[in-house]
């Protein structure tokens, strides 16, 4: 099963490639009442479901997702420890202490409280007071901390996501879509396992005052180990959660429900529908070769491709024929083209969306043809060029 050319459809077994799919293949498969949804499997990262994920939308607590990665990345390359101590300054007290009237883990004004606490207390309480005192430690202000928020954000591939403060109160500009909720959610959970384990934590309690996680999947016994709730008035309720059973496990974000119960129900069904409908399948082994990109002036016309490891992709019990997959690059490639050198990405669709894109690479050398060949190739790319 191998696909040659830039854009080709190729076909699996009794699986018929579609080169269109209706607008409605999404919504055949699936339909919930939230405004913006997407769902994807965390092992492989096929997106199972999308519907206007792209949105943006003003984060709410969310943002604290953003908030958490910069501190557990800081954690992780050792310029923060779980027991270094930040001081809670009077702006953190009144800004997003009981005062302010937001969730808060009581921080008493001018008291020390050790990273890890802060840590548990914006996961567990969503405390802004502890988003603010973390912020404040590692940066020296809220503002200078919001922008080492998006700047990590576009470091791990969040293109569209922009922070203006740690805790997600409202601010001008300050939005975020989705799908790059999801896959925060995802990257944390893959690249910081030591600390995911926070956002399954029931309760916690500081300051004398005991208060339970505001994540309602926690409490469902269905297997939900994270994430994060949010609610503004201009996007509705929201919540990013995590599922993980049999050895599956997915991550979902969603926003624009009514209300806390319609959040908690909308996301406990989408997340087990998730479960029930998809199974796994091997779309390519180990080194398998997948395609070929055409060479310019190369001593062969083409280079083979494979991609880093296997290849594995969720697919919708019903409707499966409505897998499509193409090999995307900028080609020709000019030779020579080395080993191991990144030429382009195999993109999977399921329906009109597309599902998984995974990073291909030459799986072979090609060398510098002879004279003979370059003005070959040339005469044949001038044709072309003519044609087009």
């Amino acid at each position: 099963m191998i696909l040659r050319g830039s854009t080709l459809v190729f076909a699996m077994l009794a699986w018929l490639a579609l080169a269109m799919a209706p607008a409605s293949a999404q919504s055949q498969l699936y339909d919930t009442r939230a405004k913006q949804a997407v769902m994807i499997d965390a092992e492989t990262g096929t997106i199972l479901f999308s519907k206007d994920a792209d949105k943006l939308i003003p984060p709410a607590s969310l943002a604290k997702l953003m908030t958490m990665e910069v501190v557990f990345h800081a954690l992780k390359v050792g310029r923060l420890t779980l027991d270094d101590e930040f001081t809670v300054s009077e702006n953190a007290w009144r800004t997003g202490g009981a005062k302010a009237g937001g969730s808060t883990m009581f921080a008493k004004v001018k008291s020390s409280i050790r990273v890890e606490d802060l840590i548990k207390g914006v996961i567990v309480h969503s405390a802004n007071d502890g988003c603010i005192v973390l912020a404040e430690g590692m940066a020296g202000s809220e503002e200078n901390f919001a922008k080492l928020m998006t700047e990590r954000a576009r470091e791990i591939g969040l293109t569209q996501s922009v922070f203006k403060n740690s805790n997600g109160l409202p601010a001008e500009g300050q939005v975020v879509t989705m799908r790059e909720l999801a896959m925060l959610g995802r990257h944390i959970w893959k690249e910081y396992p030591e600390y995911y384990k926070y956002y399954s934590i029931r309760e916690f309690e500081w300051n004398k005052i005991k208060q339970p996680n505001r994540n309602p999947l926690l409490a469902m016994d269905i297997g939900a180990d994270g994430m994060k709730t949010g609610y503004t008035e201009a996007s509705g309720y929201a919540i990013v959660g995590s599922i993980n059973r049999g050895g599956n496990r997915l991550f979902l974000a969603m926003s624009g429900l009514s209300g806390e119960q319609e959040r908690a129900d909308e996301a406990r069904k989408m997340l087990e529908w998730g479960l029930r409908a998809f199974e796994r399948t091997k779309l390519f082994g180990e080194d398998e070769i997948i395609g070929e990109a055409q060479v310019f002036g190369g001593e062969k016309s083409g280079v083979a491709l494979k991609a880093a490891g296997p290849i594995s992709i969720f697919i919708p019990l019903t409707n499966t024929n409505r897998l499509v997959a193409r090999i995307v690059y900028r080609g020709p490639l000019t030779a020579p083209v080395e080993e191991g050198t990144p030429v382009g990405v195999l993109r999977v669709w399921i329906g009109d969306a597309m599902s998984q894109e995974t990073p291909l690479y030459a799986a072979e050398t090609v060398k510098l043809g002879t004279l003979q060949q370059r003005a070959l190739d040339a005469m044949g790319e001038l044709l072309v060029g003519w044609l087009r």
